[in-house]
């Protein structure tokens, strides 16, 4: 994942987790990746990859505060160094700079772009806003109008908070409303603690009685969210609309990998290269702890096949507390996500997560319809024909 901004970005999203980023590169004035940065990261990162598929993923910040040229001399690049790989790209954006240009150019070149939008305006708007403190739903669907005006392969990325999380149905809705038929919901989880550089996020070292930001969601909130938006999707939707953590859970069912790593057993496939070429471990881990090194004195190798990046992969597993050890539903979410394992389970072990009731609820009620799409996989059919067969599940619940 390449931050070709590092932190900036045109919005102000009151929940945002990177935007303080900035204050690790407080004496860097031009916080943004050079052409020669850019070429060295092209080459080391293909030369990096194991497989004959490489997928370059762009984040922010605001991804395309970058000129248009920035990302095509980023296509130069790849062309010169692929040695005949296959290439794809992936840009997550707000969605509020896009443009006629730019859709014809993701168009034409087959790229996939993760829009973030938080549902309806109502919600979007609470606590998405811009540098000025005015809405920004607007511009966001403007945005998305272009991409599906110019035929762009795209989907969403939805933050879940304490306002939007009490709002199930009416938050599905609107992405099938959309005709958006991939959908990923991110639970927003953020503590405060003050750090002498200016940043107030905590991390997992962070004292565990850190104060909760109000926007977190509650572990109650996200277990009934997930319920309710599963029970419409498996009655109406299942392989029509793609819910990410759904099809996350049903992998780990049938004991496959999920595609996202917070739902696997080990982590550490989503390491971070910032504007002036620091690694770090994770998008979420981008603290100075997890620094892995920086491309202008150690290859993409050495920092993402390193000791410190399998120790902090294995990590994931190796750390769960007693109480994740012994639980029924460790195969499903593997303790989730470790940046939000910061509870003692009931042994007195820190490393429990925050939500990890929440996730309970949800996976006791969704049990018997994943058990019928396992048997329906595993037999070759499709999992799609659960929804001929609710009716039966539940009587049989």
């Amino acid at each position: 994942m390449l931050k070709p901004v590092g932190a900036s970005c045109n919005l102000r999203c009151k929940y945002c987790y990177y935007l303080e980023k900035a204050n690790l590169y407080k004496d860097t004035p031009t916080r943004v990746i050079s052409e020669e940065m850019l070429e060295d990261f092209t080459r080391e990162y293909i030369g990096a990859q194991t497989m004959n598929d490489v997928l370059f993923t762009w984040h922010g910040g605001e991804t395309m505060m970058r000129p248009l040229s920035f990302f095509k001399k980023a296509m130069e690049f790849q062309a010169r160094y692929g040695r005949g790989r296959r290439i794809s790209n992936a840009i997550q954006t707000n969605g509020t700079l896009l443009t006629d240009e730019w859709c014809r150019f993701i168009h034409d070149n087959n790229w996939l772009v993760g829009v973030s939008i938080d549902g309806p305006q109502e919600f979007h708007d609470e606590y998405r806003r811009t540098a000025s403190g005015g809405p920004s739903w607007a511009k966001v669907m403007n945005g998305i109008r272009l991409l599906k005006k110019h035929n762009c392969e795209w989907n969403a990325m939805a933050v879940v908070n304490d306002f939007n999380a009490d709002y199930p149905l009416e938050f599905y809705q609107f992405f099938k409303d959309l005709d958006c038929h991939y959908i990923q919901f991110s639970p927003i989880v953020e503590r405060i603690v003050e750090h002498e550089d200016g940043r107030h996020l905590a991390h997992i070292q962070d004292n565990v009685e850190a104060p909760l930001a109000e926007f977190s969601i509650t572990p109650e909130q996200w277990g009934n969210f997930l319920i309710a938006i599963f029970d419409e999707w498996v009655r109406k939707d299942v392989g029509n609309y793609y819910v990410e953590i759904f099809d996350c859970i049903l992998a780990n069912w049938v004991g496959e990998t999920p595609g996202i790593c917070a739902y696997a057993k080990e982590c550490g496939h989503a390491g971070v290269m910032e504007f002036n070429g620091d690694v770090y471990s994770c998008d979420h881990f981008v603290f100075p702890e997890y620094r892995l090194g920086n491309i202008k004195n150690k290859t993409m190798v050495e920092m993402l096949y390193g000791e410190q990046q399998r120790e902090f992969s294995r990590l994931k597993h190796d750390s769960l507390p007693q109480q994740c050890k012994e639980c029924e539903w460790e195969f499903a979410c593997h303790g989730e996500c470790p940046k939000n394992r910061f509870l003692k389970d009931r042994y007195g072990n820190l490393g429990l997560n925050y939500l990890c009731s929440g996730y309970k609820k949800f996976f006791r009620h969704i049990a018997p319809y994943m058990d019928f799409m396992k048997n329906e996989l595993l037999n070759q059919r499709p999992p799609a024909n659960v929804m001929q067969h609710v009716d039966e599940i539940e009587r049989n619940r």
